[in-house]
Formats: structure tokens, sequence, C-alpha cells
């Protein structure tokens, strides 16, 4: 059967086209700036490693790897789009943690932290973090406590509580835990709190903190700076599709103790609300 030569430019028509569009879109790409260039290259980059799922990926660990083994600005600047991807991948897996904690918790604010150190004051002068991390900030002043999470390699932890209260909330806790510590000595001493975090963790003064005797029955708790309760992941937990809800299961696991320190810090010594 002999094929007419209308219906071969038919056939034909559709290769060309390809051919075409292909040699078109090199001699454009050539004639783009290198900034351009670089912004598609970390666009391909995005399409080659996005996950179907919202999960930290073995070689984005790898990265963080790396980059600690290589903090300097020229060899980052060398892998900067396998940085940007990376990064993409990491705020999608925030924005689905984000999800999850919202079917359980108000939440007000939320960040991811960006990877440059500040070494204005540091003694460390390495100009990267080799970790992701991000918060979220509980909403009104009737919910207290903040979640933090972070992913290194073999270090990423999820952290809950109180980083550095303000002098006023520090002794206000204080007096709070002196007067009655049984709330907190509850939540502290259950099953369910020592399974998920063990002891409650924190800098504490080295006696008793100015004001509160020594040999209050609560000076162990008084001593503490800081109120923070910490879980540790593996690497392989932490590649997996479900990371994103054990983070989220992690910080529900606080509430309890967030319960308890929000009603101290909610009210006065007579229980009467002061927000």
């Amino acid at each position: 059967m002999q094929i007419s030569m209308k219906s071969k430019y038919a056939l034909l028509a559709p290769i060309l086209f390809l051919i075409f569009s292909y040699y078109t879109g090199l001699a454009i790409l050539r004639g783009l700036s290198k900034a351009t260039r670089k912004e598609i290259e970390t666009a391909t980059f995005n399409l080659q490693t996005a996950s179907w799922y919202m999960s930290i990926s073995q070689k984005n660990l790898q990265f963080l790897q790396q980059l600690s083994q290589n903090n300097n600005r020229e060899w980052f600047d060398a892998h900067k789009p396998e940085f940007q991807g990376y990064q993409e991948e990491f705020k999608a897996f925030h924005r689905e943690v984000l999800h999850c904690l919202k079917g359980h918790d108000d939440i007000a604010r939320n960040k991811t932290f960006r990877i440059y150190r500040d070494v204005r004051f540091s003694k460390d002068k390495t100009p990267f973090k080799s970790h992701w991390s991000g918060s979220f900030n509980r909403a009104t002043e009737e919910l207290r406590g903040g979640y933090y999470y972070q992913i290194a390699p073999e270090r990423s932890q999820v952290i809950g509580g109180f980083f550095g209260p303000n002098p006023q909330d520090l002794l206000h806790l204080r007096k709070q835990i002196s007067q009655d510590s049984e709330p907190l000595q509850e939540v502290l001493e259950s099953e369910a709190f020592k399974k998920s975090f063990g002891s409650l963790q924190g800098k504490q003064v080295k006696t008793a903190p100015k004001g509160f005797s020594k040999d209050d029955p609560t000076i162990e708790l008084l001593r503490f700076k800081q109120f923070l309760v910490y879980v540790h992941f593996t690497d392989e937990e932490v590649m997996r599709n479900d990371f994103a809800e054990k983070i989220s299961d992690s910080f529900k696991a606080m509430r309890p103790y967030f319960d308890v320190m929000s009603m101290y810090l909610t009210t006065d010594l007579n229980g009467i609300p002061i927000v």
C-alpha cells in the first residue's frame, strides 16, 4: 500500500515541530542571562527531586551532611541550585507539619529559619547552619508555649515549651509552682509524659533563685530558667512519609504540659484570670 505525499507530511509534521521547538528553546536559553539560566536549572532540579509525599528525602539529608563538611561560601555557591531545590522540599514539608498541627491546636504564626548564620557575635564563624528548622506560635495570650523542630543527619529533634521566659513571666511561674506544684507534678510524673519526653529539660540556676528558699519543697522545679521538652528522631524516621504527622503527634503530646503552664501564666495566685 502506497502512502500519499499528503499523508507523509501529516506523519512528519509532529516530529518536525518537536525538532523545531527543541532548537528554538535551545537558542533562547543560550541568549538568557546567567542568573536566569540558574533559575531554570533550579526549577528543573525541583521537578526531578519532587516527592509525591511531603517528606524529607535521603538526598536532602546527604546535602546537609555535605554542607556540614564543606561549610564555606565557595562550596555553597557552587551548589546553590541544589540548596534551592532541597530548601523548597523542606518548605513543602513545613507546610504539611503546619497543616497537621492546625488539626489540634490554634496557631497564630509559623516560620522557617534561614540557613545563613549570624556570626557577628559568635566565636564559630562558619557561615551556614547544617540543618533545617521551623517554629510555630500558638494563638492568643491564653495559649502559652512554643513549638520548634529541626532536621539534620543524626540530629533531628522536636523541642517544645518555654525557651526564654521574660523576667516577669519567670517570676510568676516560680511563685505559682512554689504555691501549688501539684498540677505540674502530675503531668511530669505521668506515664504518657515520661514515655514521650522523659523529663523536663532546660537551663537552671545553681542554687535557689532570688526570693526563694533553697529548702522550698519545689526547689528542683524552681531552679529552671527554661522549661523544655525534647523528642529525638532517627534519619530513618525523618525519611518516612508520616514524619510530618509524627512531629505533629509529638507537639500534641505536649498539650497537657502546656495547659498547666498556660494556667499558671494566665491566672494570679488566687486562680483569677489576668489576661
